[in-house]
This record gives structure tokens, sequence and C-alpha cells, in this order.
């Protein structure tokens, strides 16, 4: 599935196979590739600048499947042995994968971003960026959990650290990458979790998660997270939305020294310098998450105390799937399988 305009679906192609040429290459068959909402605004050209990458090619960055074939050098999977893949094929010598920030890797392509992706058959990537499943997980049920599922654990995976039990933390948006925060706070954190969200559903799933109270967006769920933490606010926000007035909010529930998570993006940041340093808040990015992060998260998701909830559709029904996602008719994921 490739892009060859922006602004225009992508379109199926025909095109090689890709081969091994270096020892540590491992090539995968697509049991699943998820899709979301960054791949939408690949399509609309929000990326043009940032990618960087030159069309046609092939989308598709939360990809699982099967190990097709592998370099001389690899010996941690095997032909046929199901994996997940982390996001980035990174070079593992520069000083950030030297530290296991292998996400800020100097020397990193990203399939479906800047290079070739997983919205296809076959997927070339590298030995350090497969990590194997257990038996019980399927490669189409997990698969968007390479980014969107890792995106959400290395955020709610720094805002365990801060939390303590009796503390609140609160979870602006209960959607595909929302859902999968609850569940990951309420593995690692003892604090209260507070959901937001505007969709009833999305605050039932929500629930039925974990969460310890749900708060209806209708104008009034600043007050209603002040009341729930005695007005002084709670530690930690995470924002999922990013857009919108999920920001402003997001600022106003939260308490002094408190750490605002920004996950979701499209808004603009706005907070004058003297509330930041006068209450000392801090804000902090969070982007994809590490290959040590995907393999932790696959070890609650074969504990089953993750679990992602999706939607499935051919490769070649992407028009559809793309059409759903952009008028919000997709529960928690979409998965394309070819």
């Amino acid at each position: 599935m490739r892009l060859h305009r922006y602004d225009r679906v992508p379109q199926v192609d025909q095109v090689p196979e890709p081969e091994i040429t270096g020892p540590l290459d491992v090539i995968v068959r697509i049991g699943g590739a998820g899709l979301c909402r960054t791949d939408l605004h690949i399509v609309e050209g929000q990326w043009r600048e940032k990618s960087g990458v030159a069309l046609p090619y092939t989308l598709g960055h939360e990809n699982a499947g099967w190990v097709h074939a592998v370099g001389s050098a690899v010996g941690n999977v095997a032909v046929g042995d199901p994996v997940i893949l982390h996001p980035l094929i990174t070079c593992g010598l520069c000083p950030a994968c030297r530290a296991g920030d292998d996400v800020h890797c100097t020397a990193s392509a990203f399939p479906g971003i800047n290079t070739d992706g997983g919205f296809a058959e076959l997927l070339k990537t590298n030995a350090r960026a497969v990590v194997k499943l257990a038996p019980s997980l399927e490669p189409a049920s997990v698969a968007a959990l390479a980014d969107a599922g890792l995106t959400a654990y290395h955020a709610a995976r720094k805002a365990a650290r801060l939390l303590a039990p009796g503390q609140r933390v609160v979870v602006i948006g209960a959607g595909g990458l929302g859902h999968i925060g609850v569940q990951v706070l309420k593995a690692l954190s003892p604090a209260q979790i507070i959901v937001v969200d505007r969709s009833a559903e999305a605050l039932k799933l929500a629930a039925d998660l974990g969460a310890d109270h749900v708060v209806q967006a209708d104008g009034t769920q600043v007050q209603a997270v002040q009341d729930l933490t005695e007005g002084q606010g709670a530690e930690v926000v995470l924002d999922f939305v990013g857009e919108g007035g999920a920001i402003a909010d997001g600022v106003a529930m939260l308490r002094r020294a408190g750490s605002f998570l920004v996950i979701g993006y499209g808004g603009v940041l706005s907070v004058p310098t003297i509330d930041i340093i006068s209450t000392e808040i801090n804000f902090v990015g969070n982007l994809v998450g590490s290959y040590t992060d995907l393999a932790e998260l696959m070890a609650l998701a074969a504990e089953g105390k993750v679990a992602l909830h999706t939607t499935t559709y051919r490769l070649t029904e992407f028009a559809e799937a793309l059409h759903d996602l952009e008028h919000g008719r997709i529960r928690g994921r979409a998965i394309l399988v070819p």
C-alpha cells in the first residue's frame, strides 16, 4: 500500500520482494500492521518536510508477523518465529543506543515514516528491532502495540516512577493510545487513575480496564478533577489528545510540582513562564519508546495485563479503514492484514 501523492489515498502496487543484504538483516512476513492518525497525517502531507521521504513509498509503522529470512549473523530469532517490530531500525553504536535510549539513535531509519513500512506482505528490518512473541500472542492482535502501545507504555512507565500510593494520575483521552495507558498504569502504579474523555463508550471501557474514576468532558471536567483531588490537582497528567481544549484542561488539573506528560499532538502549549516557576510544574515530551520498553510491554501482554482492542481490515480495504479512522468509527486500533 504505497503513497504516490499527498492528499491522495495510497494504492496497492506490486513491488520487488526485499532481500537479505547484510548479516543482521531480518525480513518479516507481516501478520498485521496498525493504522493510526499519524498515517492519516502522512497522507495529508503534514510529515512531508519532517520525514523527507521520497514518494512513492510504503506506509505502515506498527508491525508484527513471522520471521521470513535472516542474515548470517542473526541469532536472536529464527525463520518462523512470531515477532513484533520495534518501530525504528537502529545502529547499536551511537551514544543513545549504547545508553539503551535507542529511540534517539542518531543513525536510525523509521519504516513507514521515512522508509518502506509494513502495509505489505514483507518488511525488511534488522535483528535489533525484533522482539520474539510469547506463544499466547498472535501478531495481528498485538501489532499496534509496536507504536501506539509502545508510546503509551513509555509515557505511563515514566508516570509510574513519579507516583506513590494515595496520589492521583489523570489520563486525558481513553482512545487508541489512552486505553493502553490506563492498563499500563494499573499494572505498574499504585496511584488512583482518573480518566477524562468526551465519549461515554470510551469512559465505560476505561472503567472496565480499571480506572478508579471516569469524568465526562462536558465543560465541567476541570472542576470534577479538582473535586476528586480535594482542590489540589493530580500529581501527574497524561495528555493523549494534545489538541483542542485538552492542553489547557490538563494544565488546570495539575497540582503544584506536578508533571504534565505530552503524548498526543496537534495543538500548541502556551503557559506563562511565571506559572511554571511559581508552581514548579514540569512538561515532558514522549516519543515512541525503547526496545526495552517494547520487550516489557510484551511481557505484560503475555501475562494478560494489557490487551489491545482492535478492528481488522484487509490490506486492500485501506481506503475504508482510513475513512473510518478519520470519522471516529474505530474502537481501539485499526489493523490491516495482508
